[in-house]
């Protein structure tokens, strides 16, 4: 593909587990992608080296999602450099585990701003500067339907990304945008298996079906579908758990 018509991702959390394999995911698929990142630096910039050693174009932004000034800057900037946004894939989020009794609600704050605020401000990005043919993606959990005791805090704020994205798939009528939400299951990342015990980290990976953990490649297969060749699917939320439910 040439460069002018080449498409343009914009991966939010970028510099994390699934964002970076995303990020390189869709390189892999032929696309130039802006690493959006909050922290970890050079995290994101290895990611960026990665795929511009493997041939592929990237860049590394920073910005806080639930900051709209930053947001503006950040989309403003990937357009006037990349000449366009083709697929938005926002995989940033917090998660702050309590039962919720025990629930300092600071930490169900911090997670509603980042993981609800946070959704609605990339999305309205999104959704004013996609070009037709393109994809908005969002990431749900596959807890707000495992309802984990422990999660409330956290399954309640993901519940509401799994509201709004069908809601914004209809108010994109004409515009040829898809609106999907990518539920994972329990995943091996970092953030995932810090803290938890070999049993419990066992526990999980025998529960479904396939009888393992997923990995964040598991995750980046079902964002680059819908990113590229899944026209006809819009308005969900697909389940990436090994038939966990």
């Amino acid at each position: 593909m040439d460069r002018e018509n080449q498409r343009v991702a914009v991966v939010t959390g970028g510099s994390g587990g699934i964002g970076q394999v995303v990020s390189r995911r869709l390189a892999c698929d032929g696309m130039t992608v802006a690493v959006l990142y909050a922290g970890h630096e050079d995290e994101a910039e290895k990611v960026v080296g990665s795929i511009v050693e493997s041939g592929g174009r990237a860049s590394a932004l920073r910005g806080d999602v639930a900051d709209t000034g930053a947001m503006t800057g950040a989309f403003d900037r990937v357009q006037e450099e990349l000449g366009g946004i083709d697929v938005v894939v926002h995989t940033a989020g917090i998660m702050l585990v309590s039962s919720l009794l025990t629930l300092n609600l600071d930490d169900l704050d911090r997670m509603h701003r980042v993981n609800i605020r946070g959704t609605f401000v990339v999305a309205q990005q999104a959704a004013q500067r996609v070009r037709s043919g393109g994809a908005i993606i969002t990431f749900s959990s596959s807890v707000t339907q495992l309802r984990f005791p422990g999660y409330a805090g956290y399954a309640a704020s993901k519940a509401a990304v799994e509201t709004l994205t069908p809601i914004l798939a209809r108010e994109m009528r004409g515009r040829d945008v898809t609106v999907n939400s990518v539920a994972p299951g329990p995943t091996a990342t970092d953030l995932f298996l810090e803290g938890k015990q070999p049993a419990q980290v066992d526990a999980l990976a025998e529960a479904p079906p396939l009888q393992r953990l997923g990995t964040p490649g598991d995750v980046a297969e079902v964002v680059s579908f819908l990113a590229g060749p899944a026209r006809w699917v819009n308005g969900q939320t697909l389940y990436a758990n090994g038939g966990l439910i």
